[in-house]
């Protein structure tokens, strides 16, 4: 059956590189990222085979979280540059043939935000209803309490603020200085389509990575979420929150304004178990949203009640592989689109995640899951220090004082409040969780060179003899092992590795990119062994990866398990380049083999 998922599309085969403009590379030595440093990589960019540049929030912010908190759509945070260095950012990433995205944060904006200092001013104001404000509840004694018991999604307390002038609470899902947008409002959608998405549309702006795209429709009522965490008086309320009754409603009144402009996106799609729910919103019938990123993969061994609530590597091999399983299930049989990616902004190096970061295995785990990912269909994309293998900040030799995600401070936060400041064991368990898992890891700043002043982070200002700050954020212990100029000329690099695989994927887009994903050995806890089937019966594809750190036998599947008279295997790519042995697989290698008759 021909599918619309299997249509070719630019898109589908684009691989997208994701910047986080802080981190990336500082351009005049003030130790903050900016748009003139995104600007003097692009060449290096392309050079990965990039088809797509996803920039993190630019927008004018007071960065409570990072950029997420906007305080005006149409203007650019000062330390990053301005309006005008985004219309070079963007004529300069076309004139590689790259296309650009932007992060589009419409579920709340910055307090700081003009609407909402007016919608706070008083109650009758006019845009008061352009956020999403209630009154208090009262205990039996009198007790202020706030209108239900939603938690909020950074730190353990409640999703709603008191504000004592007007009287009332307003929601923020988030920090309390992102207040949440009244969606049910139509002159304020109107409002949000025109200032955050049209004015960069009309600017070049090729299309959004749209955040936490399920949000904007609350269910009504707002009832309480039910008590999953008794020692907590706040309670996860995502089941609630998610997927409201007029999502779909709100992405086709949207979509309607992005297909004007041929834009694409991709929604933030977390909290979605129920893959039909996760195929409305990407389904190509239903015109809302191109693809979305599901996060069954990257929450592998977060904790139940609270994603910090676990240990490292806190789960098996075969729960990895079942939810790699899901998220490619999405396109059997179905008109959707999926997408492959281990890392963002908000997630801890998947090398450190997933294989074995110590010196003796990283490198190696960086290639097998880059052919891993390589050869998963869906849209692919790359975050920022991926290419090279960039892992986790070590424990030892980087501070619990140089985490500065939000994220991350408000648990500390409570578990100081839990335990007390002074208990050392619940806040090295509390360290050790955020050494495991914190968004910190992803924004410690790029090494472009391992031997330069703060690991080549603001390489031009030294070089022009500019006075250098230190970084906004530590520079990473191993950036002199770890960075970009070690790799560059190195053809047994992670790096180079990276270009190879991504290579091979648009050689074999037809097997790799457009494919049917079967996991052939879900139980085996130590190795990953997949087929590829191409869409039209043309083709397979197998790919074996050892995840263990000892050598493990290779059993090729059999003629039967892939559903032919004969298999015979060519081998056509590995990590080991000609070092693979017969029949067995090295700690951390990854073979694929074409399948001819």
């Amino acid at each position: 059956m021909t599918v619309t998922s299997r249509e070719r599309k630019w898109w589908k085969e684009a691989v997208i590189y994701q910047i986080y403009p802080a981190s990336f590379c500082d351009s005049d030595g003030d130790g903050i990222g900016d748009l003139p440093g995104i600007i003097s990589k692009l060449d290096y960019i392309a050079s990965l085979g990039v088809n797509v540049i996803w920039i993190c929030p630019m927008y004018d912010s007071p960065q409570v979280d990072m950029g997420y908190d906007i305080s005006n759509y149409e203007d650019v945070y000062g330390p990053y540059g301005t309006v005008q260095d985004m219309e070079v950012l963007i004529r300069e990433t076309h004139a590689r043939g790259m296309r650009i995205m932007l992060d589009l944060v419409i579920n709340h904006t910055s307090d700081q935000h003009a609407w909402f200092k007016e919608s706070r001013s008083s109650r009758d104001n006019p845009k008061r209803d352009w956020y999403v404000w209630r009154p208090a509840k009262y205990s039996p004694a009198g007790e202020r309490l706030p209108p239900n018991n939603w938690r909020s999604s950074f730190g353990g307390g409640s999703a709603w603020q008191w504000d004592e002038p007007t009287g009332e609470y307003y929601l923020h899902l988030f920090a309390a200085e992102q207040p949440d947008l009244n969606w049910e409002n139509a002159v304020t959608r109107e409002a949000i389509y025109k200032t955050a998405m049209e004015f960069w549309l009309d600017r070049g702006v090729d299309g959004f990575r749209v955040d936490t795209v399920n949000m904007y429709s609350k269910p009504e009522g707002l009832q309480d979420a039910p008590v999953v965490d008794p020692k907590a008086p706040f309670q996860p309320a995502w089941l609630l929150y998610c997927n409201g009754p007029r999502m779909h409603e709100f992405l086709s009144e949207m979509n309607a304004i992005l297909a004007r402009y041929g834009a694409i996106t991709v929604g933030e799609l977390p909290c979605t178990p129920d893959m039909e729910k996760v195929l409305k919103y990407v389904s190509a019938k239903e015109k809302q949203l191109d693809m979305v990123f599901q996060f069954d993969v990257v929450d592998t061994g977060f904790g139940k009640t609270h994603k910090y609530e676990t240990t490292p590597k806190n789960y098996a091999l075969p729960e990895f592989k079942a939810a790699v399983s899901r998220t490619q299930g999405l396109i059997h049989g179905s008109d959707g689109w999926t997408t492959v990616f281990l890392e963002n902004h908000d997630q801890a190096r998947s090398v450190s995640r997933f294989t074995d970061d110590g010196p003796e295995h990283r490198e190696r785990g960086a290639k097998l899951l880059a052919l891993m990912e390589s050869c998963l269909s869906g849209t692919q994309y790359v975050y920022q220090g991926q290419e090279i293998g960039c892992v986790n900040v070590p424990k030892d030799t980087y501070p619990l004082e140089n985490y500065l995600d939000i994220d991350s401070c408000l648990f500390v936060k409570m578990t100081r409040d839990l335990y007390g400041a002074e208990n050392k064991q619940e806040l090295d368990k509390a360290f050790s969780a955020l050494q495991h898992l914190a968004r910190d890891h992803a924004r410690v700043p790029m090494a472009w060179d391992g031997k330069a002043k703060f690991g080549g982070f603001s390489e031009a200002a030294d070089k022009a003899g500019l006075p250098v700050a230190e970084p906004w954020m530590k520079p990473h212990p191993l950036a002199g092992e770890i960075n970009v100029g070690s790799q560059l000329d190195d053809p047994d690099s992670v790096l180079a590795f990276w270009r190879k695989m991504l290579r091979f994927r648009r050689e074999h887009a037809d097997l790799l990119v457009y494919g049917d994903f079967r996991d052939l050995r879900p139980q085996d806890k130590d190795l990953f062994v997949f087929v590829k089937e191409g869409p039209h019966g043309g083709g397979k594809a197998v790919v074996v990866l050892n995840f263990a750190t000892h050598e493990t036998r290779l059993d090729m599947p059999s003629a039967e398990e892939l559903g032919v008279q004969h298999a015979n295997f060519v081998p056509v790519m590995s990590t080991h380049g000609g070092k693979a042995k017969q029949g067995v697989l090295s700690p951390f290698e990854g073979r694929v083999f074409l399948v001819g008759a």
